[in-house]
């Protein structure tokens, strides 16, 4: 799973629920340069569900590109935000700059980078620090509430409820992390929902059955090695 990006539509809003960067082989990087399959200038709004560059390195395109709404983070969310979205911005900066060194040598047309530390520094400005397990109202006809995922700090699974006669109720999980950490609290949600969208980066494995005692285990394990 990478460059996680969900386009939702409502009556009376158009939305993103993430927008990362596409990494992995070339072919799959060089996707990153292209256009949105979408207009920026129609998405009303972005809910992002942590930080990890897969689900938000391409907000700072995405505001360079015609997007001027709110993107809703937790706060832990948008702290590392600040300083992951331009650290990533160099880096295309510096990518691009190796390349067209080569480029030149070859004779072929220099390129852009995706974004640079500028876009993703103005970007920053567009970001909301939300609190967890509290329902915001985000669109017109759309409400949201942001549960811990257990993953990274700030990172969430998002609760989406449609307004109506019959509420339409959506969670998207985000990345999900292990139970039994010592750092982050077990993920956490409510039930009953009309649909999940769950990532499923390792879907097809189990994960094994652990405690507390025995992370701590496994890591003074490691240590005794070194």
């Amino acid at each position: 799973m990478t460059g996680s990006c969900y386009l939702l539509k409502t009556p009376k809003c158009t939305f993103l629920l993430d927008c990362g960067l596409l990494q992995g082989p070339k072919t799959v990087k060089e996707l990153n340069y292209k256009p949105f399959p979408f207009n920026p200038h129609e998405i009303d709004f972005v809910l992002q569900t942590h930080a990890h560059i897969d689900h938000s390195g391409l907000l700072p395109k995405l505001g360079s590109t015609g997007f001027k709404g709110p993107i809703f983070a937790t706060e832990g969310t948008k702290y590392l935000l600040t300083f992951m979205l331009p650290d990533s911005g160099y880096i295309q900066e510096m990518e691009v700059k190796r390349l067209n060194y080569r480029n030149l040598r070859h004779g072929k047309p220099e390129v852009s980078p995706i974004y640079t530390k500028q876009d993703a520094e103005d970007c920053l400005s567009l970001i909301r620090g939300v609190d967890y397990e509290q329902w915001i109202q985000v669109g017109l006809d759309v409400r949201a509430r942001f549960w811990n995922a257990g993953h990274i700090l700030g990172s969430a699974s998002i609760e989406i409820e449609g307004e109506g006669g019959q509420p339409l109720r959506l969670l998207f999980s985000g990345d999900l992390g292990p139970d039994n950490k010592l750092f982050h609290p077990d993920p956490d949600a409510p039930a009953n929902f009309d649909y999940v969208v769950s990532e499923a980066t390792y879907g097809g494995r189990e994960r094994a059955d652990t405690t507390t005692i025995a992370r701590r285990s496994v890591l003074r394990t490691e240590v005794v090695k070194l």
